[in-house]
C-alpha cells in the first residue's frame, strides 16, 4: 500500500478537490492523513472552509470512523530554514540569512532547490515515526503541480544528487528519491473526459514511466450523467417532430410547438457530448492504469460534496 499519494492533473480538472477528497477517504476508520499543499494557493483551506494554513501541521477535518485529516502548506523559505538547521545547525544564523535575502535567492533562483525542499518536506512526513516507532501518519497526500510539470518536480532530486556527489545535500536528495521511486509512492493523475486533459494525462503517464516514477490511477473527475444517447435523439427527429409537440402538449407544456426545435438542438448537443466522452473514455482505458470516475457535483463544491467524493473514492479503492 502506498503511503505517499501524489495527485496531479491539468489545470481546471479539479486536482486539489480530488486530493482533499482522497485525504478524507484514506483517513477513515481511525487513520491519520496529512494533506500537503506545495503551490501556495491555499486551495485546501478554501475547500475545508478554514482559515489560511500556516507552515505547520494542523487538523482540519474528521473523517468517518474517527480518522483525522491534517494539512500543511509547505513554504519553500521556511523549509530551507528547517533544512539548514537540521544539517548545519545554523539556528539564528539561518534567520539572519533570511533577513539578508539569501533564503529568497536560494528558493527562487537556484535551479531545483525549491522543488527539492517541497518534496523533501513531504517525504520527511512519510518517514516520520513517533516514540513508539509508529508512523506519524498512515498516509500523506500531496496536492502536486499540474501534469505538465509533475515529472520534473518529482525527479529534480535526481538532478541535485548528480550535482552534489557527497555531503548532506546529496544524502537528502538520495533519501527523497528512495521514497519517490519506491512502492511507498503512487502518482495519480486527474482528468476530464475531454480531448486536451486526456492527452495531457497520457503524456504525463509516459513521462512518469520514462523517469521510473510510480504511477497510481487515473481519476476521471466531474463525470456528467448520460440523459440521452444518439439513438434517442434520432428517435425524436425528422417526421416525428409533430409527435414530440403533441407529447409536450399532453404534458401540459404551453407553446409546445415553439419548444420542439430548441429541445431537439439541446438533445443533439447532449448526444454529441456523450459520443465524445465515449471516445475519450476509451483512450483513458488504454493507458494501462486503474481508472476511477467521480460524479459532477451539480450544486457546486462544499464540505458535503467533498465528503461525498471521499465516499466515492473510498468505495472504489483508490490509494489502497
Amino acid at each position: 500500500m502506498s503511503r505517499l499519494q501524489v495527485v496531479s492533473g491539468k489545470g481546471g480538472t479539479g486536482k486539489t478537490t480530488v486530493a482533499a477528497a482522497l485525504a478524507l477517504a484514506l483517513a477513515t476508520e481511525g487513520k491519520r492523513t496529512l494533506l500537503v499543499e506545495v503551490e501556495g494557493r491555499q486551495g485546501i483551506a478554501q475547500l475545508f472552509e478554514t482559515e489560511t494554513l500556516p507552515y505547520e501541521e494542523r487538523k482540519i477535518a474528521v473523517a468517518p470512523g474517527g480518522g483525522e485529516v491534517h494539512a500543511l502548506a509547505i513554504d519553500a523559505e521556511r523549509a530551507l530554514l528547517d533544512y539548514l538547521q537540521m544539517f548545519y545547525k545554523l539556528g539564528s544564523a539561518g534567520r539572519a540569512l533570511k533577513k539578508l535575502g539569501a533564503i529568497d535567492f536560494a528558493t527562487t533562483i537556484a535551479p531545483g532547490v525549491r522543488d527539492v525542499l517541497l518534496t523533501g518536506k513531504a517525504c520527511e512526513a512519510v518517514r516520520r515515526k513517533d516514540k513508539q516507532g509508529r508512523y506519524a501518519y498512515d498516509h500523506v497526500v500531496m496536492d502536486a503541480p499540474p501534469t505538465g510539470r509533475i515529472t520534473r518536480f518529482l525527479n529534480v532530486n535526481d538532478e541535485v544528487a548528480g550535482l552534489a556527489k557527497i555531503g548532506p545535500i546529496h544524502n537528502q536528495a538520495q533519501a527523497v528519491m528512495r521514497v519517490l521511486k519506491s512502492p511507498e509512492t503512487a502518482v495519480h493523475l486527474v482528468t476530464l473526459l475531454e480531448e486536451m486533459p486526456v492527452q495531457e494525462t497520457a503524456d504525463g503517464i509516459a513521462e512518469l514511466r520514462a523517469a521510473d516514477l510510480p504511477t497510481g490511477a487515473v481519476i476521471v473527475n466531474m463525470v456528467r450523467p448520460h440523459l440521452l444517447d444518439e439513438e434517442a435523439v434520432r428517435g425524436v427527429t425528422g417526421d416525428r417532430r409533430k409527435e414530440v409537440a403533441k407529447a409536450l402538449t399532453r404534458a401540459g407544456v404551453t407553446g409546445s410547438a415553439k419548444l420542439v426545435t430548441p429541445l431537439l438542438q439541446e438533445a443533439a448537443e447532449h448526444a454529441e457530448r456523450v459520443e465524445l466522452e465515449r471516445e475519450q473514455r476509451a483512450v483513458v482505458g488504454e493507458l494501462g492504469l486503474p481508472v476511477h470516475e467521480l460524479p459532477m457535483i451539480g450544486e457546486g463544491m462544499d464540505l458535503a460534496g467533498l465528503y461525498r467524493l471521499a465516499a466515492e473514492l473510498r468505495n472504489s479503492g483508490v490509494g489502497k
